[in-house]
């Protein structure tokens, strides 16, 4: 009897937080496209993206993305006329996090702002990316700090949804260097 009432006690608090369980405002999680302007070049990658809201206005950002080599090739002449021509692999990591605000709570459009801190790491090595050729990567690497601020918005049906921003993602090599982002991509409101 005693078991019984237990259950029964158990399965009434189920039903009754279930409601709150598929609110869909405890966070999201996504997907994104991206454009990274370091200096001069345009870097283009994929990310992912997962938020958790700790008020109705406010939610953490966990951002990661990696854009894809960007090739160049440069001719280097030395002093005895002789011309060099080799190529190299620009790519970058990117790790941010950070609060995201949010300008209304309700409804399928919504604006925000966020300020991000992380950081980004550009790499110049020939080889794949590839987990045997990882130790030799991280010696040819460049690791800086940033801060991102920026804003975008949101548009959902229901849980689903498409997410754009963008911003000054501001790496810290040598002094600052300003540099565009912008992601665009689906996500899903849990």
């Amino acid at each position: 009897m005693k078991t019984r009432f237990v259950l029964m006690l158990f399965a009434l608090g189920m039903l009754a937080s279930a409601p709150t369980l598929v609110a869909q405002d405890h966070g999201e999680i996504g997907v994104f496209g991206d454009m990274f302007r370091a200096g001069g070049t345009n870097l283009y990658g994929v990310g992912g993206r997962l938020s958790f809201n700790v008020h109705p206005n406010v939610a953490f950002d966990l951002d990661g993305a990696y854009d894809f080599a960007q090739s160049n090739t440069q001719n280097v002449t030395g002093i005895n006329g002789n011309t060099q021509v080799f190529r190299s692999d620009l790519r970058a990591t990117h790790g941010l996090f950070g609060p995201k605000f949010q300008l209304g709570t309700k409804g399928a459009v919504r604006a925000f702002l966020f300020a991000k801190g992380g950081f980004v790491r550009f790499g110049l090595t020939p080889g794949p990316v590839t987990f045997g050729t990882f130790p030799t990567q991280l010696q040819n690497t460049d690791l800086n700090g940033v801060f991102f601020p920026g804003g975008g918005i949101e548009f959902f049906l229901g849980p689903i949804g498409i997410r754009a921003d963008a911003g000054d993602e501001m790496y810290f090599d040598r002094g600052v260097n300003h540099d565009l982002k912008i992601t665009f991509g689906p996500t899903l409101r849990f």
